[in-house]
């Protein structure tokens, strides 16, 4: 009884805070942001696939992105995105490239603002090393989309290669395939939400701090992401009818919105945790301070 009272009490802290911190309209910052990121994003992604000789890759990696992403949604901008994956650009890797990377690492600042909000942190590094470091998450990001695919694509040859020596063990089973490439997917979105809660917003926290919330966002996101696909499958005409030509975008937006409020509450939630753990009377602002004076310069 004393652990499902406790769970309420942070639950509804968390909730608090995330009303308090702007949360749904932060929401909708990270969601338009995130929208708008995501081209300039994909012509990195196909600048940086020329650039290794294989712009395919670039299809596959943006094939792995909409993985987990709603049916309805994904197919909503898959033209689009092939248009602009298939596109030649003579200046990709010139002023193009340069301002596509600016454009596309504004959706990690989104990221940032929300997560220093959650964690009540001011945020005191220069705003031009924050731009970098933002530039440099999304050049990881797309390098990791690459490899990513690359292994997708090299998964095919290495199993008919392993069924020349073992055609017993090894049979060709879409299933599997599937399976490995929501596996992929998810473990990479596992992995970024540890890197963008633990390094993105000022300050450090610890494995056992962020867990939590980053166990609730994706499960919360994978339970939206069914939902909104029900939804959509009986009530996406309703886009249509009042959004005309802009359904498709308005579509992918909400659902956005939708993913980014449930991460806005991740970061309220473990917040919340760390100030129930923290003496009587001491906010987390104050811990945060001390913290930082105990730290040597």
């Amino acid at each position: 009884m004393r652990q499902i009272r406790y769970v309420y009490l942070v639950g509804m802290d968390a909730f608090y805070t995330f009303l308090a911190d702007d949360g749904w309209a932060i929401a909708s910052h990270i969601a338009l942001s995130s929208l708008m990121a995501l081209f300039p994003f994909l012509i990195v992604l196909t600048s940086l696939a020329g650039f290794f000789g294989s712009k395919d890759l670039a299809d596959q990696a943006a094939g792995l992105m909409l993985q987990v992403w709603p049916v309805q949604v994904a197919d909503t901008l898959s033209g689009e995105i092939h248009n602009v994956l298939t596109t030649t650009r003579g200046d990709a890797l010139t002023i193009g490239l340069v301002l596509a990377l600016y454009f596309a690492s504004n959706g990690v600042e989104s990221l940032r603002v929300a997560l220093n909000r959650a964690y009540s942190v001011v945020e005191q590094r220069r705003w031009y090393w924050l731009r970098l470091e933002s530039i440099g998450y999304t050049l990881v990001a797309a390098f990791t989309a690459l490899a990513m695919s690359f292994l997708i694509v090299l998964g095919p040859l290495l199993l008919a290669a392993a069924r020349r020596y073992v055609p017993v063990m090894v049979e060709v089973n879409a299933t599997l395939v599937t399976v490995v490439r929501y596996g992929i997917t998810v473990s990479a979105l596992i992995v970024a939400l540890f890197i963008l809660h633990a390094w993105l917003p000022t300050g450090r926290r610890t494995l056992t701090q962020i867990f939590p919330g980053i166990i609730f966002t994706m499960l919360a996101s994978l339970l939206s992401s069914i939902g909104f696909g029900m939804y959509l499958a009986h009530f996406a005409s309703n886009y249509v009818t009042m959004y005309a030509g802009l359904a498709s975008v308005i579509i992918a937006l909400v659902f956005l919105y939708f993913i980014a409020a449930i991460f806005v509450f991740g970061g309220e939630l473990n917040a919340a945790i760390i100030k129930s753990r923290l003496p009587h009377g001491v906010s987390l602002q104050a811990a945060q301070s001390r913290a930082r004076e105990a730290t040597p310069a």
